[in-house]
């Protein structure tokens, strides 16, 4: 395996990164400058559990996880809400007539077409009629749209993507609808009807159950990110992580062998976790976790990758957290956003304690997207497991987590940081 670079100087030629010139998507918020620190006060709390994703659809966020009871941003009135929630951007305001009642986990959502959003985990009802891993629901009532037939066959749904009219989707799944689609498929976002032109075969995993952990869509629709414990796609060696032509459904010539390392523990499948492009499609970047020891390789750290089509592909830079692992990441060209339960940033010579040059960021951290080197921005948070769910919107930047405590204030599990 090839040496690794922790930092690149940007002035050095790199290779011209595809879709650099294509306008940005709907949904791929570029800010132009960071986040403020002080959270705003009228985002409702989430009493118990853990929110694992967040999504903004005009003027209605919804929020889900795995929890019951939800209050509102004074806590006067709490609320019975099983794993999702809806409530209005700018007040707060719960909306009561978006009530449905989801059995199990939600890991993921993303707008679906007609006023709708699609969500995806590990649940096997929705209102009580059967919806195995997958659902789309109406925004305005959340009843669940019956022309959406799609069903996993197996497994859960982890990540989904979407460009208004395709749905991916990915997960631990055998097959959808009976068709045998392992880990990674595509979906009519209307109908639910399995895109029988989109199948990439992912193989051989590292350990556990073959699954596509993560994913992340390109700004230009045309690429599609994706990482978990295979090691091949389509017979192509693809240690844990994978760039996909979706016109072909196969893999592009873009590769690394910078995952190649095993840096995790028995009890976890894998130690890759969330991945997002920036806004102009350049380059993405991904997050990891990993066990508790710190082992050499890219475990527990923030990682950027250029968007090309490179074989053997160096990160562009690593910032290691030293020790602690991340889970979450949002790009907003301004700063690359990453959450989880990390105590220092640029850490890489420490081993569970503070290495040289490394600064404090307790559980949330804002890196430099063309130096990797940690932001002065710092609000802090409670750690608990972690940031699970980042979403950035055109005037701020929304945290889910596990726990009480942003910018030394109370925010349940919920909170955004507005742009200054």
């Amino acid at each position: 395996m090839k040496p690794k670079l922790t930092a690149l100087v940007l002035g050095m030629a790199l290779l011209v990164p595809i879709g650099a010139a294509t306008p940005v998507a709907a949904g791929d918020t570029a800010h132009r400058s960071v986040v403020g620190e002080q959270p705003v006060l009228w985002t409702p709390h989430v009493l118990d559990g853990a929110v694992k994703d967040i999504v903004r659809v005009g003027n209605t966020v919804v929020v889900v996880g795995e929890f019951d009871r939800v209050a509102d941003a004074d806590g006067r009135r709490v609320h019975h809400l099983r794993n999702i929630f809806a409530f209005e951007h700018g007040t707060g305001r719960i909306l009561r007539g978006f009530a449905p009642w989801v059995d199990r986990e939600i890991t993921s959502v993303v707008p679906g077409p007609d006023g709708t959003v699609v969500i995806g985990g590990e649940f096997r009802t929705v209102n009580g009629t059967p919806a195995r891993g997958l659902a789309r629901m109406r925004l305005h009532d959340g009843s669940r749209v019956a022309a959406f037939t799609a069903t996993l066959d197996g497994g859960s749904a982890y990540r989904l993507a979407s460009d208004g009219n395709r749905l991916y989707v990915g997960g631990s799944f055998p097959g959808i609808g009976g068709t045998p689609r392992p880990g990674i498929a595509r979906l009519n976002a209307t109908t639910g009807a399995l895109d029988t032109g989109f199948a990439p075969h992912i193989s051989e995993q590292r350990r556990g159950t073959l699954r596509v952990q993560e994913l992340a869509l390109s700004p230009d629709g045309r690429r599609l990110a994706i990482n978990g414990t295979f090691t091949k796609v389509n017979g192509q060696d693809r240690y844990q992580i994978a760039v996909l032509d979706t016109a072909t459904g196969k893999p592009t010539r873009w590769s690394t062998d910078a995952f190649e390392p095993q840096c995790d523990y028995s009890a976890m499948h894998t130690y890759m976790r969330q991945m997002d492009y920036a806004p102009d499609g350049s380059y993405f970047a991904l997050v990891t976790a990993g066990g508790p020891q710190v082992k050499p390789g890219l475990c527990k750290a923030v990682v950027r990758f250029e968007n090309t089509d490179t074989p053997d592909a160096e990160p562009t830079w690593v910032n290691k957290t030293g020790g602690d692992s991340l889970y979450s990441v949002e790009v907003t060209g301004a700063a690359v956003y990453a959450g989880g339960h990390q105590r220092w940033m640029d850490n890489e010579g420490g081993a569970l304690n503070p290495g040289p040059g490394s600064v404090a960021r307790e559980g949330i951290a804002a890196v430099h997207p063309r130096t990797g080197r940690a932001l002065p921005w710092n609000p802090g948070r409670s750690r608990g497991h972690g940031v699970e769910a980042l979403h950035a919107t055109s005037d701020g930047l929304y945290v889910g987590s596990d726990t009480e405590r942003l910018a030394d204030e109370y925010h349940a599990r919920l909170g955004m940081f507005p742009l200054r």
